[in-house]
Parts: structure tokens; C-alpha cells; sequence
């Protein structure tokens, strides 16, 4: 085998190492927040059948805004474009303030919610990965909504629209770059759970 070849080999056999990590920490996420992540589902999913008027839905958005709003304030102390190129463009809590002031709501500053430890970007991209990955589930929420009469305010759980899927496949790569040691994948998985937990502890 030539010097060339063996270089190719070398190089193929790091992109199926990347890959399987990849693969293996984004398999152990999932698993490291599943219940978390089904006791919230399961939460939400009964908040949004109980909805009637779209007095209800704005009660619930301000749920939402009032938990991601702190939050996405802590997470961006340690996600800048430095991390994340496309930071700027992610969604935040500011489409929650549009939706409930299109239904005819209004914001209040009294809300404290218990949050996720935050204090590396470890920390922060588990939080993020609850955060970004919401919008997964976006389109399913509108379905829903739609079946209890609502016609407006969905621009939070529209996401991305059509660029849901590349936004979040690239959210998973940076996750996946800084997952390099099992100390940091702990702290991420914990940050994770931690942020499905706190956040159903508002339903």
C-alpha cells in the first residue's frame, strides 16, 4: 500500500470514528433525559387538551416565555457565534412575546422559575438541546392547537419551517464537538435532564 492510500485509509477510518461518536452521544442523550423528557411531554400535552379560548392559549405561552426567557438569558453567556455560528439566527423567547401579544396578551416581570445549573458551555448547550429540540415537536403542538380552535400565534412552534432539520443536525454537530470527554458529557446530559425537570415543575 502506498503512502497516499494508507493516508486516505487514515483519514476514512477518523470520519467512521467521528461518526460513531456522534452517533453514540446523541443515542446516550436520548437516553440520559428520556424520562425527564416524557414527564414534561406528558405535562404539556395535557395543558394544551385543556385549552378552550384563547385565554387558555396565552396562559400556557406565558408559561413558556417565562421559563425560556431567564433561560435563553443564561445560555447565551456561554453560546456566542464562537460556539454556535449561526446563533444569531436561532429561535428565542422574543417569537413567545410576539405570539402572546398577537392574541391580545401582555408580559409580566413577576415569574421566577427554578433553572438548570448553568455555569460552562457544557452546562449550556444541555440546555440548549432541550431548547432546540422543542421545535421538533413544533409542528405536532400547532396540530393540535388547531384542533382547539386556535387560528393564530404560532410562531414560536413554527421554528425553523423548512430548515428545521438542517438547524438542528448542525446544532447536534456542535453538541457532538464538545462532548470530548466523559466529565463533559456528564455535565451535558445533567444540564439536559435538569432542564425538561425544572421546566415541568410549571404544569
Amino acid at each position: 500500500m502506498s503512502v497516499i492510500s494508507m493516508g486516505k485509509a487514515l483519514i476514512d477510518t477518523v470520519k467512521i470514528d467521528l461518526k460513531a461518536n456522534k452517533i453514540a452521544f446523541t443515542k446516550e442523550i436520548k437516553k440520559a433525559t428520556k424520562k425527564a423528557h416524557v414527564d414534561l411531554e406528558r405535562k404539556v400535552t395535557k395543558e394544551i387538551k385543556q385549552i378552550k379560548t384563547e385565554a387558555d392559549y396565552i396562559k400556557m405561552l406565558k408559561v413558556f416565555y417565562h421559563y425560556f426567557q431567564p433561560l435563553s438569558e443564561q445560555i447565551d453567556r456561554f453560546i456566542t457565534a464562537d460556539v454556535l455560528a449561526d446563533k444569531a439566527q436561532r429561535r428565542n423567547a422574543s417569537s413567545l412575546k410576539h405570539d402572546i401579544e398577537e392574541l391580545g396578551g401582555s408580559i409580566s416581570s413577576d415569574a421566577s422559575p427554578q433553572l438548570p445549573e448553568i455555569t460552562n458551555v457544557h452546562q449550556a448547550l444541555g440546555a440548549m438541546y432541550v431548547f432546540e429540540g422543542s421545535i421538533l415537536g413544533g409542528r405536532f403542538v400547532i396540530e393540535m392547537l388547531k384542533k382547539r380552535s386556535m387560528k393564530r400565534g404560532f410562531s414560536f412552534f413554527q421554528g425553523y419551517g423548512e430548515g428545521g432539520g438542517e438547524k438542528w443536525n448542525y446544532f447536534l454537530t456542535v453538541l457532538n464537538q464538545h462532548a470530548e470527554s466523559d466529565e463533559a458529557k456528564q455535565e451535558i446530559n445533567v444540564a439536559a435532564s435538569q432542564t425538561f425537570h425544572c421546566f415541568s415543575l410549571l404544569f
